[in-house]
């Protein structure tokens, strides 16, 4: 499936980005960087895999790891890591919004392709999207980005809904992977700079 291949490859780049502007933030060393890059980036798609019983395609192919290598190579190499107020920089914004969309999008496919149902489906979005930076952030000490960031999870779970919709009503394909992924890149942007949050109670 030719839209489950590009939504994997945008992720893992935009993912690996902002992994990369994490581990600046928290003044990691370079072995800290790529932990932090690669976490970010196939965390959530190896715990996705594995609740589907297949094998990791982390550990299969090579491409993901070389995106990742190479994101954080010319990242350096462009001084990306000099910037100040990292995850407020439009760099920042931007690579963790396309992650986000694009790995909601492959675990709703990948759900789909497993015949789960709507909840399943659901789950599998919200995993392949959350899953790298919550293992990341709990090997920072911080507060996973997902329980404290605007309309973060919510983006991702709306994002697996509306393709669950899609495929039950036949409407497939390339159409409705751009339709859902300019939805979702709207959603979080409108989320992070209108400040949406869900309501708190306390």
């Amino acid at each position: 499936m030719v839209e489950l291949e590009v939504a994997e490859i945008i992720g893992t780049i935009a993912f690996a980005l902002s992994g990369f502007y994490v581990a600046i933030k928290e003044r990691l060393d370079l072995l800290g960087i790529f932990i932090a890059s690669f976490l970010t980036a196939l965390g959530g798609g190896i715990v996705r895999d594995m609740i589907v019983q297949r094998a990791p395609s982390t550990f299969t192919h090579m491409l993901p790891s070389l995106l990742v290598i190479g994101v954080i190579i010319l990242s350096i190499a462009l001084k990306l890591h000099q910037k100040d107020e990292i995850e407020k920089t439009f760099y920042f914004i931007i690579s963790d919004t396309l992650g986000l969309v694009s790995f909601s999008i492959s675990g709703a496919l990948i759900g789909l392709q497993a015949e789960f149902n709507f909840f399943g489906v659901v789950l599998m979005a919200l995993i392949t999207a959350v899953g790298g930076g919550v293992l990341r952030d709990i090997l920072l000490n911080r507060v996973p980005f997902l329980l404290t960031s605007e309309f973060y999870g919510t983006v991702s779970l709306l994002v697996g809904a509306i393709l669950f919709a899609f495929d039950a009503f036949g409407i497939q394909g390339y159409v409705a992977f751009m339709v859902v992924f300019a939805f979702g890149v709207s959603l979080r942007l409108l989320a992070y700079y209108k400040k949406w949050n869900l309501p708190k109670i306390g």
